[in-house]
């Protein structure tokens, strides 16, 4: 019993401040950060995408929850063409203004070579077991969409994806998203806040739609929240929803991976 409260007491014990720099074929590196249990031993590893302001405090103290619960968490910087290693845009209307030009400067195309490159990182990391699933928050949300079409993910938990059902994600702002739901073989949860003005109700109806017309396995869930309930900063922070939902990603990803 000793050794099993010891095992399970250091388990709890984070690392947070791992990260690699990844070469990239198309030229230049992205940092992906690590955030891992500090127990010897191989886990499953997430890929965290995060919102238009890249890996912030909030993005880290999720990945820290997260890795807390037996997982090897990978967070890359998604803007990591235009701005320096490890650089998080500010929680204002300057931030938010560069964040979404950024969203719709970088190619769709780009994006998705990043999800690959980044699954491969994680999937043969020294501290996987191999198994991959894809968690994101907002356009994390999308991307975590998009990266679960590749067969290797086994569940993905897309938290309010912007852009999925207007298809305006990336340069041109015509991304092929809906179209491509064909291809999620992953288990899949999507949760949503229905005082979101960013993904209306009549977008939030088109994209389950398509996911029935595809026959995706997937869970649904709604709540009276706004976007970016989730961010444990500023007033639209929903602590109590915050964990549900979360607990409900884990569970998943608990279950697939």
């Amino acid at each position: 019993m000793a050794a099993k409260l010891f095992q399970k007491e250091c388990l709890m014990r984070i690392i947070t401040d791992e990260f690699s720099d990844i070469d990239l074929a198309a030229g230049g590196t992205m940092r992906m950060h690590i955030t891992r249990p500090s127990a010897p031993g191989r886990y499953p590893a997430l890929l965290l995408f995060s919102e238009i302001y890249q890996v912030t405090g909030p993005i880290r103290r999720l990945a820290a929850s997260i890795a807390g619960h037996g997982f090897l968490v990978g967070a890359p910087d998604v803007y990591h063409e235009y701005l320096a290693p490890g650089l998080a845009l500010p929680y204002s209307s300057e931030g938010t203004a560069r964040g979404n030009d950024l969203k719709i400067e970088k190619s769709v195309d780009a994006y998705d070579r990043d999800a690959l490159c980044a699954i491969d990182f994680l999937t043969s990391h020294q501290l996987s077991t191999g198994s991959i699933g894809t968690i994101g928050l907002c356009l994390g949300g999308h991307l975590a969409l998009r990266a679960a079409f590749d067969h290797r993910v086994g569940a993905t938990a897309c938290f309010y994806p912007t852009d999925v059902h207007s298809g305006t994600l990336g340069a041109g702002r015509a991304d092929d998203t809906l179209a491509r739901l064909d291809d999620l073989k992953a288990q899949a949860l999507f949760i949503w806040g229905r005082q979101d003005p960013h993904i209306p109700f009549a977008g939030r109806e088109r994209i389950r739609s398509r996911l029935e017309e595809v026959g995706a396995n997937y869970e649904w869930q709604e709540y009276n929240a706004e976007h970016a309930f989730m961010r444990d900063e500023g007033p639209r922070y929903d602590p109590f929803l915050a964990r549900q939902t979360l607990s409900a990603a884990l569970n998943l990803f608990r279950q697939a991976l």
